[in-house]
């Protein structure tokens, strides 16, 4: 136990060590800024097959059979056959399932085709892969759909999912040969003729994408991702998943500032066999075929053959190979915008992964100091891989040169908001776009925040006590100054998160880590010279001018200074509801007593808020905490409490208004859904496992003939989630649906909502056939 005497000692120890491994940082920084990083993504030797094993794809043998494919071929004394002549074989296995259909026959030509398939692309005869890869996938699509196997089908064999394998491997190995030839295009068609066969494909993206978005493909299972990556938001099914890269468009188009360059997206490809129509005379061997290339975030269930088919996913791959791309790593590089803000003003801004919705939420997600929005990335891409979720929000990243002053940032960023909404809704139509989430990380919270208060006076006080309007100068160094200083609340963000952020200063920005910033990091010439030339123009007026001349991030970040008192003085928007998670480890330093009151770099008591309606401390360092699964389920608890906020408002105004409310199947069980329970006492949250009545997610009392659902207004992800349909869109506004936070809600009349029916995908009637050389039909 430490006696008085020695306490002194200690923290003077701690500082220096303190002031020593900032040393050593900024020395690694000068001498290694610009290795490279970490890859999200690793190569595969071979592509992931899960038929490799059961088929023996890599064995010196060569590929066999399955045992069970063997005993079945020996059941009908066919062993002798195959092992001599396999078209002889395929040819006996077709005449069989004419005059003895059953499951068994029929998976037993698709996989035979398939490993015939699988030695001809290995003897370089494309022709004769592509038709007995055409014909794997037909009989495997047999097997799943054909009307007749529907009375002995069984889901639980193996054999069923055995069947889904073949199909997509059948058509991924498809799917390669004619991408070689760079005919998979989304929006065009063309005919693959093989040896036998002739296909005539044509090409339809499925989804927000649009044709002209597609550039090129890459196959899912040619990569693994590496630990700095969890895969998440896999579903399997039907389908292969590809990785597609995008092609940047004309800057005409108002979204397309807000695409990264190099960005990729998850697509999930389906071949789709036309049904002819009564009396229409079909070609032989000829086939008429849709190759569908379906965005898993906006469909995750199709209808095929009349039935409900999940599709084969992966969001996470895509997400990891766009990570990788250079021009990503170059453009938004932490450690450029931490040690030259000026160099990096040209790439801040606000930047989209996915299809601009304008019937989805947003959550905008703000990086702290030397951070960018990579470090949302193990969030994003865990919180997209619920349904719920990424059926009501679009997750927005906003990257900014993080070197220099949190409210110049802040400044930058009302500046980008505003801009955004000008581009994409400036007669304000989408109601979604006005329930806006802010996620803020470290002094990106910071930046968060000072979206929703009201400057008033206090922030112009910190620098004089003189009229604003006695201040002298060129009219556009004026005006920016006053946008700093004078700023109103966006009326768009309802909820502020805040993650491991100083909200009175870091202890980390003392004078020898400022003395280190104002050394290292090149503030905008600009900037600086139009300060000082400011100052000098106005004699008298500057109680202070350091906030103006010297101000790096890490000067901002003091606890020194006077913005911080300023900003918890500023008056919040009466509709924002703030939370606030703080991250609290063990001190395992040299002289630590092993008890610890801070992150490592923000303490508990400058991270706590009174304003909050929920605070979370979360067992974790500053770095991580934002990436923790107690963090991340805390932002998807308060993401699911803001869609029922916004539900229960209303039902109130559909209430008031004597209308029938819109419906919607329950996708995803909340029953299981980590909640929190709010002390009123000390506002500190405590994990529970409760269910959706608890959790305040009432459900809405069953109909005859209607499923248990939410009840929820029609652009807050209305549409049935079975059939994989899109909310539908409403031009109402929210004002109109849940009224302001200050005013009662205004009922105005509404139209009924007709029940959304499943998709119909397809046409013509549902035709099944048993021969081998043809594709059944499907719709």
């Amino acid at each position: 136990m430490l006696d008085a005497v020695g306490q002194p000692f200690l923290s003077i120890a701690r500082r220096a060590t303190r002031t020593c491994i900032w040393l050593v940082i900024a020395g690694a920084l000068l001498d290694f800024t610009g290795c490279a990083t970490q890859k999200f993504l690793i190569k595969r030797d071979t592509p992931a097959n899960p038929l490799a094993i059961q088929l023996q794809l890599a064995s010196k043998k060569g590929p066999q059979v399955s045992p069970r494919t063997e005993t079945l071929l020996r059941k009908y004394d066919l062993l002798e056959l195959y092992q001599t002549d396999t078209p002889g074989c395929m040819e006996r296995l077709q005449q069989l399932t004419v005059t003895e259909p059953t499951g068994e026959l029929v998976y037993s030509v698709a996989e035979l085709a398939y490993l015939e398939g699988h030695r001809a692309e290995k003897d370089k005869d494309e022709a004769r892969a592509l038709d007995m890869f055409g014909v794997a996938v037909s009989n495997a699509y047999m097997y799943l759909f054909a009307s007749e196997f529907d009375p002995i089908r069984n889901p639980y064999d193996p054999q069923f999912r055995g069947a889904c394998d073949l199909y997509n491997t059948s058509l991924e190995a498809t799917l390669r040969l004619v991408n070689i030839k760079g005919q998979l295009r989304p929006g065009e068609s063309y005919t693959v003729t093989t040896g036998k066969q002739t296909y005539e494909v044509n090409t339809v993206a499925k989804g927000k994408w649009r044709n002209e978005d597609f550039e090129r493909f890459e196959f899912v299972s040619e990569f693994k991702l590496s630990e700095k990556l969890d895969l998440t938001g896999t579903t399997y099914g039907l389908g292969v998943p590809l990785i597609a890269v995008r092609r940047q468009n004309s800057a005409d188009d108002p979204r397309e500032k807000y695409y990264p360059e190099g960005l990729s997206f998850p697509v999930t490809a389906l071949l789709r066999v036309v049904s002819h129509r009564p009396g229409e005379r079909k070609a032989v061997n000829r086939h008429s075929c849709v190759l569908e290339l379906h965005d898993p975030l906006a469909a995750s269930d199709i209808q095929l053959a009349q039935r409900l088919v999940p599709l084969q996913t992966d969001l996470s791959t895509a997400l990891a190979f766009f990570l990788d791309s250079p021009q990503f790593q170059e453009n938004t590089s932490a450690t450029k915008g931490l040690f030259d803000p000026a160099a990096n003003q040209d790439n801040r801004g606000i930047y989209m992964l996915e299809p601009f919705d304008p019937n989805r939420i947003p959550v905008l997600m703000v990086h702290g100091l030397w951070s960018n929005p990579v470090t949302w990335m193990p969030m994003f891409n865990d919180l997209r891989s619920f349904t719920e979720l990424r059926k009501n929000y679009q997750f927005w990243f906003y990257y900014y040169p993080s070197g220099q002053p949190f409210w110049l940032s802040a400044t930058q960023l009302r500046d980008d908001l505003a801009e955004l909404r000008q581009r994409l809704d400036h007669d304000h139509r989408y109601p979604a776009l006005d329930q806006m989430v802010l996620v803020g990380h470290s002094m990106g919270g910071l930046v968060s925040r000072m979206q929703t208060i009201e400057s008033g006076q206090e922030f112009w006080r910190i620098m004089s006590d003189k009229p604003f309007e006695e201040v002298r100068g060129k009219p556009e160094v004026i005006e920016q100054l006053s946008r700093e200083l004078f700023f109103h609340p966006n009326e768009s963000i309802k909820r502020v998160v805040t993650i491991g952020t100083p909200h009175r200063g870091s202890s980390y920005s003392n004078d020898t880590t400022r003395w280190l910033g104002r050394k290292f990091i090149k503030l905008p010439t600009m900037m600086v010279s139009t300060s000082r030339t400011l100052v000098s123009d106005n004699p008298g007026v500057f109680r202070t001018t350091e906030l103006l001349t010297a101000s790096t991030a890490i000067d901002s970040l003091s606890p020194d200074s006077p913005v911080f008192p300023a900003m918890l003085r500023a008056p919040r928007a009466p509709w924002v509801t703030y939370h606030n998670i703080i991250g609290q480890v063990p001190d395992r330093g040299l002289f630590s007593d092993g008890t610890s009151t801070s992150d490592g770099v923000v303490d508990v008591t400058r991270a706590h808020m009174d304003d909050v309606v929920s605070e979370v401390v979360v067992a974790a360092d500053h770095q991580n905490i934002h990436n923790t699964p107690r963090a991340i389920l805390e932002v998807r608890r308060i993401l699911l409490e803001h869609l029922e906020s916004l539900r229960s408002q209303s039902r109130v105004a559909e209430r008031l208004d004597g209308t029938q409310p819109q419906r919607i199947s329950n996708s995803e069980s909340m029953t299981n859904v980590p909640m929190v329970q709010i002390s009123t006492h000390d506002k500190r949250v405590m994990p529970a496992q409760i269910g959706p009545a608890a959790a305040g997610l009432t459900t809405a009392a069953p109909q005859p003939g209607l499923p248990d659902s939410w009840w929820l207004p029609r652009w807050l992800g209305a549409g049935n989630s079975y059939s994989g349909t899109s909310p539908t869109s409403s031009q109402q506004s929210m004002q109109d649906l849940v009224g302001g936070a200050a005013q009662p809600a205004s009922p105005k009349p509404e139209r009924s909502v007709p029940w959304l029916k499943p998709t119909q995908l397809g046409t013509g009637s549902s035709r099944r056939s048993t021969t081998v050389s043809s594709l059944p039909d499907g719709n």
